[in-house]
């Protein structure tokens, strides 16, 4: 349902994947899904009818926050990106780890990280790029703005990951088209996280 222009929250009571992709992606979604159930992890609410979108995922916490995700995303018949130096994508192994997901950040500019991002948010046909706001599996008092500045100049939707370690419950609970107006957005953003808890739940720190 329709909180306001651009703020949607999804149903908690279902958890609907993208269309089918074809037999290999088939595979892999079911040894994710046996990964999950086997672990006591359920995911909540329906994948939305999306082709890019920056995926807020949160609380980061651990390593295995990571894993996670990409079991999430496996089961929701979803590839996840992420970000990384540009050197990596580069030399003898450049292929494989951009094979991996990896979206090289050219940081030899200034504000290079967005420019880059935007760049590839405009190249690609498709992209889910998953960043954790908190930038660190240690405390962070403050969240890192690149989230929303990336949403914000690809104009793409913010799709709200939340993996709550209290229920084992990762859920997809909605989104948020950015209006440029930060603060206003915050308090619709925070409150998909104010009852999340991490697997290490000293390390995670909500803004006020």
């Amino acid at each position: 349902m329709s909180t306001n222009d651009g703020h949607q929250i999804f149903d908690p009571a279902t958890h609907k994947p993208a269309p089918f992709r074809g037999i290999l992606p088939e595979i892999w979604r079911y040894i994710c899904a046996l990964y999950l159930k086997l672990s006591g992890w359920r995911l909540q609410g329906d994948w939305p009818d999306l082709q890019k979108a920056v995926i807020l995922a949160a609380p980061h916490t651990s390593n295995w926050d990571g894993i996670l995700m990409l079991a999430t995303a496996g089961q929701y018949r979803i590839t996840l990106r992420f970000m990384g130096k540009k050197s990596l994508t580069e030399g003898p192994f450049g292929g494989i780890v951009k094979w991996l997901g990896c979206v090289p950040v050219d940081r030899s500019t200034s504000n290079g990280l967005v420019t880059s991002m935007t760049t590839a948010f405009a190249n690609a046909r498709d992209l889910f790029l998953a960043i954790p706001p908190e930038a660190t599996r240690s405390r962070a008092e403050e969240w890192k703005k690149g989230y929303y500045l990336i949403a914000q100049a690809a104009v793409v939707p913010i799709v709200f990951a939340v993996m709550d370690f209290a229920t084992k419950t990762v859920r997809i609970s909605g989104s948020l088209k950015p209006t440029g107006d930060y603060e206003a957005d915050w308090a619709l953003i925070r409150s998909h996280y104010e009852r999340a808890v991490g697997k290490h739940p000293a390390n995670f720190a909500l803004p006020a």
